[in-house]
């Protein structure tokens, strides 16, 4: 099955079932107090999958399914879950150490590593920005997405932070073993 649609599948189930039951996201979401993180550890993985709001899961499902069929076709599904799971945890991480009484939800960590490791594999690859009407070499578009979120208020940019930075290593990682395809 491909990585993406299982994971636009369990995002949009997610949303719908938090949406109806909107205590649940409080459950699931991440915790930054070290009190409420060590008392729902889990939201370090699950929060991944929660979002709550239609604008928020659309721009990340919509950009995952861009970058990542890019990324799956250079460098296979086994990457792929390493660069996503492994971009958010980080993602997470930095947003646990970095903030204070807050709570994340949302894939952007994630969706910024696979963003961070095309923006190395393929720099220069042309891509189109909504209501920008030319094309950006992608490296421009990710770190320009990065820069613009980071003055949004609730945007968890120690998140994209940290997913940006897995993805960028390990685009790195995987360019000069030579392992991916074009």
């Amino acid at each position: 099955m491909n990585p993406i649609l299982i994971i636009i599948g369990v995002n949009l189930v997610i949303f719908l079932i938090v949406n109806v039951s909107s205590g649940l996201v409080y459950d699931l979401a991440l915790y930054s107090s070290f009190g409420d993180f060590l008392s729902h550890p889990w939201g370090i993985f699950t929060s991944m999958f929660v979002h709550h709001e239609f604008f928020h899961i659309f721009a990340n499902m919509l950009t995952l399914y861009f970058f990542g069929s890019f990324l799956i076709r250079l460098i296979g599904d086994r990457w792929f879950w390493i660069i996503y799971i492994g971009g958010g945890l980080l993602g997470n991480i930095l947003f646990v150490l970095l903030t204070s009484n807050a709570l994340a939800i949302g894939a952007s960590g994630a969706v910024f590593a696979l963003g961070g490791a095309l923006s190395i594999l393929k720099p220069n690859l042309k891509v189109y920005i909504l209501f920008i009407p030319v094309p950006v070499s992608l490296w421009i578009a990710v770190i320009g997405g990065f820069a613009l979120m980071s003055f949004m208020p609730n945007v968890a940019w120690q998140a994209h932070l940290g997913g940006l930075l897995l993805g960028v290593a390990a685009g790195y990682f995987i360019k000069r073993r030579g392992r991916y395809y074009f």
